[in-house]
């Protein structure tokens, strides 16, 4: 599996960035496409309650110690509406959700959404998910936050059957239909490949086992040894009867730096090691410039960098 790089585009900010103050998410978007980068991507929330100090509490879903980059005001894009747009905007680059809560999408209405945004852009598309960790975004869209986890794996399961037959039969506890057809399905064989957030527990990994093409560590097994808690995964995995050999792995981008900035060469010097473990999408949270000419440059030096030292 070739291992990629990516970045995030920041679809949020603390405040109204005011008229054209997306530009330079765009500008950043087609600079790094440009560049060689090869995937992106963007965050989710749909609305928030004031209770953001939830998301520092691992229990609920969140990043213990956390805190979130904006108040309960703060400005956030759709997601899956922004990679429309990115996507006609770029030529190469991966379009991801990190994550998306899909378990407050209708069904069938996110499989068609998808599925177009797949074909209109050639196949560029990755759906990341992830149960979240704020009640109120639940609530707000009349759903029950303790059922999210169930509420995602029928999101899916209904997703993958639409994308996969035509006509498509499901049925669960649910939702049941027979003989309903959706095209255009996605150009990605198998429908559009799900990236499933979570640690190392026995309910992300079933979700990943059922669903998943590739993993998104989340919390304290986003850093650490990188080569045990994949082979932990794997291992998991292994236990609901999934071959877990193709499955990918997000992880960091290690960064080394120094006084002047980030060094380079002793950045992609632990590369090999982890793509040799399993990581296949090496996630760099760098300070780019904003200048879009700039950015190019920029990103273009840490590709020219990063390839070589996946073997491409």
């Amino acid at each position: 599996m070739t291992a990629l790089l990516s970045i995030q585009l920041r679809n949020f900010a603390a405040d109204d960035p005011g008229p054209g103050g997306w530009q330079p998410t765009l500008d950043l978007a087609k600079a790094a496409d440009a560049a060689g980068v090869d995937k992106i991507v963007v965050s989710d929330h749909v609305v928030f309650g004031e209770n953001l100090e939830a998301y520092g509490r691992a229990e609920l879903g969140g990043m213990a110690g956390g805190r979130q980059p904006t108040g309960p005001d703060g400005h956030w894009l759709e997601p899956t509406t922004l990679l429309t747009v990115v996507g006609a905007i770029t030529t190469n680059l991966r379009l991801a959700n990190n994550i998306l809560l899909a378990a407050l999408r209708r069904p069938v209405i996110l499989a068609k959404q998808l599925a177009t945004l797949d074909v209109l852009t050639g196949g560029r598309v990755d759906l990341g998910v992830g149960v979240g960790w704020q009640a109120e975004e639940y609530e707000a869209a009349g759903l029950d936050f303790a059922d999210r986890g169930r509420q995602l794996d029928h999101t899916l399961a209904v997703c993958q059957a639409l994308w996969t037959s035509c006509p498509a039969d499901f049925s669960d506890d649910r939702l049941e239909f027979s003989r309903i057809y959706m095209q255009p399905q996605p150009v990605q064989p198998g429908g559009v490949p799900v990236w499933v957030s979570g640690t190392l527990n026995a309910r992300s990994m079933r979700r990943l086992a059922r669903f998943g093409a590739g993993w998104i560590p989340w919390g304290d097994d986003m850093g650490g040894d990188m080569a045990a808690n994949i082979a932990q995964m794997r291992d998991m995995v292994a236990g609901y009867d999934r071959d877990p050999s193709g499955i990918g792995v997000v992880g960091t981008l290690p960064l080394v730096r120094t006084d002047d900035g980030i060094d380079l060469a002793a950045t992609m010097d632990s590369v090999p090691a982890l793509a040799e473990a399993g990581v296949t999408d090496f996630r760099a949270h760098l300070a780019i410039p904003s200048a879009p000419a700039a950015a190019h440059d920029y990103l273009a030096e840490v590709v020219t960098a990063f390839r070589p030292a996946v073997g491409r």
